[in-house]
């Protein structure tokens, strides 16, 4: 694959750790890991998972690479009994994991993908591969189809389990496509969480302060004082009656 997209956001975001690609075998990524020689590594299944931690992220088309005047190249995509009659090449890098084979083998595996490639280009057979190493070995006079119903290759971003650093988690983050906010490494988050001030308990069960004497609160006039119950009535009136013209009697 080609994480242009990820070192882009990364020299952005940290211009001052420089991020550099290490191309390995697929074959080799595990070991890779585990010895250190990376810190983090886009890999194929399966990884060690007793000791890598990973995370999925897509799972690739599965093509088979043919002459471009090949018979199948007329159609849009093939199934694996549609190669029964073909030699079907079987690199000793092979990432598919297949448990039968299609068509016909050849009589030697090819070392590598790329020979394999070389080898269909020179007619001796055809290539079933992810569609990423497809266009990795693009030639002018070869081209690829789709094959409905062959294996598939799931790919995961990997690292040490016990080197989950904050580096490798910023990482993580601008792959999974986090904004700059939600990605910070661990000790960037802890640092400004502990420049922000932390508010101060309420007093016990939320029992709110006592105005101050003099102030209206309340209850409270603005005197301190109690207002009287039917205030604003006619004097000598009894509480709580109500104000208006006497009733004629009958």
């Amino acid at each position: 694959m080609t994480p242009t997209k990820w070192v882009r956001i990364w020299n952005e975001r940290l211009p001052d750790v420089p991020l550099t690609l290490v191309p390995v075998p697929p074959a080799e990524a595990g070991e890779v890991l585990r010895d250190g020689g990376a810190d983090a590594g886009i890999v194929r299944l399966p990884v060690d998972r007793t000791v890598l931690s990973a995370i999925p992220l897509y799972t690739e088309t599965t093509v088979v690479v043919i002459p471009k005047d090949h018979l199948v190249a007329a159609a849009d995509e093939v199934a694996t009994e549609d190669l029964a009659d073909e030699i079907v090449l079987h690199p000793l890098d092979d990432v598919l994991g297949w448990e039968q084979l299609p068509g016909r083998p050849a009589i030697e595996r090819p070392a590598t993908t790329a020979d394999a490639i070389e080898l269909v280009a020179a007619g001796v057979g055809v290539l079933v591969v992810p569609q990423s190493l497809a266009r990795l070995h693009h030639r002018k006079d070869l081209t690829y189809r789709t094959v409905t119903d062959a294996p598939q290759s799931s790919v995961v971003l990997s690292w040490p389990e016990e080197e989950t650093t904050d580096l490798v988690e910023d990482f993580i983050g601008i792959v999974r496509g986090r904004t700059v906010n939600s990605s910070r490494g661990r000790s960037q988050a802890q640092a400004q969480d502990k420049a922000q001030p932390k508010s101060k308990r309420s007093d016990a069960g939320g029992a709110r302060r006592k105005p101050a004497a003099g102030k209206t609160g309340a209850g409270k006039t603005a005197a301190g004082k109690s207002p009287r119950r039917g205030a604003g009535g006619p004097k000598g009136a009894p509480k709580g009656a109500k104000r208006g013209k006497p009733r004629r009697r009958s």
